[in-house]
């Protein structure tokens, strides 16, 4: 297996810096984490941050036959999908890299909710062992050491600086000293010393020899106030990350747990919503949420289906409709049929793909990333040459070069700049998931802001997709209108065409009975109705009638240039009326059209319907380049064409027909993707409702998550530049350097979270 066949994940980090970045598995539905039902579950206990992942990952990635890699960093757990073979060497090599994998228990998985109640219990479990016992052996919270080893620290610099230089209070110092590091940073020092071992530069590590050098030089007070420093600021920044990983595990709460569920003799049962199956019948009562994925059996409501498609309008349903999991039952009690389990419900691919979406480094995290590969090595360097070559060069003092260099390594950490950006793109990522918009990956995120150019599809993506009755004129006075709209209702139900649905729909009329109907192909019907022929058909079945006329033929083209699709109601000696059927464009389109243009995005209409329809919807959505008639081959050479005049340029589709299309594109916009897993699969962001609005909001989503990366790696390069040279040159202590470090990550996570309170994508809000 090759390297690049292992899921990469956001957390990964070649800097091997440890920080509380959020995992893909910590920020989505746990039950959901987990690649395959082959899994095996291993607990590692040294595992519990996101450089560790990486160090993991690294190892991992020769070995050939390894499927998929589930990290769980709070519960210290990895789920490998391998083969059998694969799994010794996999193991072995974790071992190498200097970690201890242990067999869990009933160590294979689910990947869905097939068994919510059990493994929900299970990683709250785990949750538990982590934060409360894992990391001292004792029963204390972390809350209560951390601030208790801030007391012990805070009574040992107390008696440095009041007591009398003496032994006796010099060793109580020393000794409150010695409790305050032991209560705050076992667990660091557990883990520094594994890393120095195995010749890791990570933030365990550099606060070990920080630590412990200020402790051998005599600076024991500030080492205790550094620990417990380090260990609260640490705990503060995990509970701020923790909003970003609510941010998506929210998505899991919008499913009720139980269903009430139609049994064989009319009454209904409480049961794990994970447990029903296909086609069982289930029962939403006003108020409520709707468990699965179904089809209206019985009853109409108004669906709130703001948590899955974005929309803010109730939308109301009646029997036939499909209704999502998380939606809203408004009004009246609906009885559904399920047609999707819930581990294949909209709800569960919409996690799934917020979790894949988490697996692709965006390129500012990885240019990150390499950067902080060389800068941790680099000023690790730096520090053990003021260390070294000060007292020579510069006349110091062995011990305040020393102290120097030891200030420097605990402003070394780039926590604060490669926590920046995981967070501020998953922020962006649930920003955008609570509107219905599922962007794959940091790297459409970002690139969605330099898109030039996109092609729109027309039907289903400017228009409703749907052909409506647009025009009914009476071409003769020898029938009523209402008696012609009753003959061409009662013909037009008759028929399962397309244009002769939309007829008998948009006229408001009854039916007759017909008699001796017959569907003529490619041409129309006819019926006999009270004892007269009719026909309603189109152009052709017309002219072969002998009973067009130029006057007709003036109307027919008219009624063309505007895209309409016309039917002509007769008899058999002239022609009663004249219908038009058209797809109408979307109240939304012209809108969209307008704030794409706004922000330098050209749009293009490339469809397969005629020039002339192309031209007339075109041109009412505010579209200038509108090209008809082309194959999927021809859209494919557009959007080459496209990207050689233009620059990055996007495509919208439905994910079917268009697929050359959407992979040649930069970027592929699926519109409409709630429950349809092709439209999901194919794009590299789906537009859960069909709504073209979505995609200038991706835009302005794009630039705003840009300009907070940037904002977060200045903020954490411009601290750190000051405050070496304040460590150099001036003044800056040890606990000071915590401040400075541990105060920039949480500055850059809490500016990367602001993405997650922006209320709506507006282009006041984010333009």
């Amino acid at each position: 297996m090759s390297s690049a066949k292992i899921p990469e994940t956001q957390t990964s980090c070649e800097s091997s810096v440890c920080c509380d970045v959020p995992s893909p598995v910590e920020l989505t539905n746990p039950l959901l984490a987990v690649a395959s039902p082959r899994s095996t579950l291993w607990r590692i206990s040294t595992m519990d941050c996101a450089s560790e992942e990486g160090e993991i990952r690294r190892a991992l990635e020769p070995i050939a036959g390894i499927r998929s890699l589930s990290f769980q960093l709070r519960a210290r757990t990895l789920a490998i999908d391998a083969d059998d073979a694969a799994l010794q060497p996999a193991l072995e090599a974790i071992r190498k890299a200097g970690f201890s994998p242990q067999p869990v228990a009933d160590g294979t998985r689910q990947t869905s909710a097939d068994n919510a109640a059990g493994d929900q219990s299970h990683a709250e479990h785990d949750h538990h062992d982590h934060d409360h016992s894992s990391e001292s052996g004792s029963g204390w919270s972390e809350v209560t050491r951390y601030f208790a080893a801030l007391a012990f620290a805070v009574a040992a610099e107390a008696l440095s600086y009041f007591a009398p230089d003496t032994i006796p209070w010099k060793a109580t110092g020393m000794l409150l000293a010695a409790v305050a590091i032991g209560l705050a940073g076992l667990s660091t020092y557990s883990k520094g010393f594994g890393a120095l071992r195995h010749g890791r530069l990570n933030i365990n590590a550099l606060m070990t020899v920080a630590v412990t050098g200020a402790f051998l030089i005599g600076q024991w007070p500030e080492a205790a106030m550094v620990m417990a420093l380090y260990a609260i600021a640490e705990l503060i920044e995990a509970r701020s990350v923790d909003r970003a990983r609510n941010a998506i595990k929210s998505l899991m709460a919008l499913a009720p747990e139980e269903s009430d569920v139609k049994q064989a003799d009319g009454s209904y049962a409480r049961m794990l919503s994970s447990a029903v199956p296909l086609a069982a019948l289930v029962r939403v009562k006003p108020g409520e949420r709707i468990p699965l994925d179904g089809v209206i059996v019985s009853g109409n409501s108004a669906i709130n289906q703001a948590p899955v498609t974005g929309e803010s309008i109730p939308v109301d349903k009646q029997p036939g409709d499909t209704v999502f999991a998380g939606t809203i039952n408004e009004t009246a009690t609906l009885e559904l049929k399920i047609t999707a389990v819930a581990s294949n419900s909209t709800l569960a691919r919409i996690i799934h793909a917020v979790e894949q979406a988490q697996g692709t480094r965006a390129p500012t995290q990885r240019f990150v990333d390499r950067f902080a590969a060389i800068y941790t090595p680099a000023v690790f360097a730096l520090a053990l040459a003021v260390a070294l070559l000060t007292p020579w060069l510069l006349g110091w003092t062995w011990t305040l070069a020393a102290y120097k260099a030891l200030v420097l390594l605990v402003i070394a950490c780039p926590c604060a700049l490669v926590i920046s950006t995981p967070v501020t793109v998953v922020s962006a990522l649930a920003a955008a998931a609570r509107r219905g918009i599922l962007i794959k990956g940091g790297t459409y995120l970002e690139a969605a802001r330099n898109l030039k150019a996109i092609a729109l599809d027309k039907t289903g993506t400017v228009t409703e997709g749907k052909p409506k009755l647009v025009a009914f004129e009476m071409l003769t006075e020898s029938h009523s209108r209402e008696a012609t709209a009753t003959l061409a209702h009662s013909l037009a139900a008759q028929s399962d065409h397309p244009v002769s649905k939309a007829v008998a729909a948009g006229l408001e009329a009854t039916s007759q009975t017909v008699e001796t109907f017959t569907a003529i192909a490619g041409r129309g019907v006819s019926g006999i109705i009270d004892g007269e022929q009719y026909w309603l058909g189109n152009h052709r079945l017309i002219e072969e009638r002998g009973i067009c006329s130029p006057a007709i033929e003036a109307k027919l083209q008219e009624h063309e240039r505007q895209g309409r699709t016309v039917t002509l109601l007769a008899t058999d000696k002239a022609v009663i009326a004249l219908l038009a059927v058209a797809d109408t464009i979307k109240a939304s389109s012209k809108q969209a059209v307008a704030e794409l243009i706004a922000l330098g995005v050209t749009p293009v209409m490339l469809t397969g319907d005629n020039a002339a329809t192309a031209s007339t919807v075109a041109g009412l959505a505010g579209i200038k380049d509108a090209r008809g008639n082309l194959l999927p081959e021809d859209k494919l050479k557009a959007i080459q064409e496209m990207q050689r005049q233009y620059g990055a340029t996007a495509m919208t589709g439905d994910g079917i027909n268009d697929a050359p299309a959407l992979a040649q594109a930069d970027i592929g916009f699926a519109m409409g993707g709630a429950g349809t897993d092709t439209a999901m699969e194919a794009a590299d962001i789906a537009v859960m409702n069909d709504d073209l609005r979505r995609i200038p909001e991706t835009i302005r989503l794009s630039k705003r998550t840009h300009a907070i990366l940037w904002q977060n790696i200045t903020l954490a390069l411009g601290i750190k530049v000051v405050f070496m040279g304040l460590a150099l040159f001036g003044n800056a202590t040890m606990w000071m350097a915590v401040f400075a470090d541990m105060g920039a990550s949480l500055l850059v996570v809490f500016n990367g979270l602001r993405l997650l309170r922006t209320p709506e994508l507006s282009r006041k809000s984010l333009h």
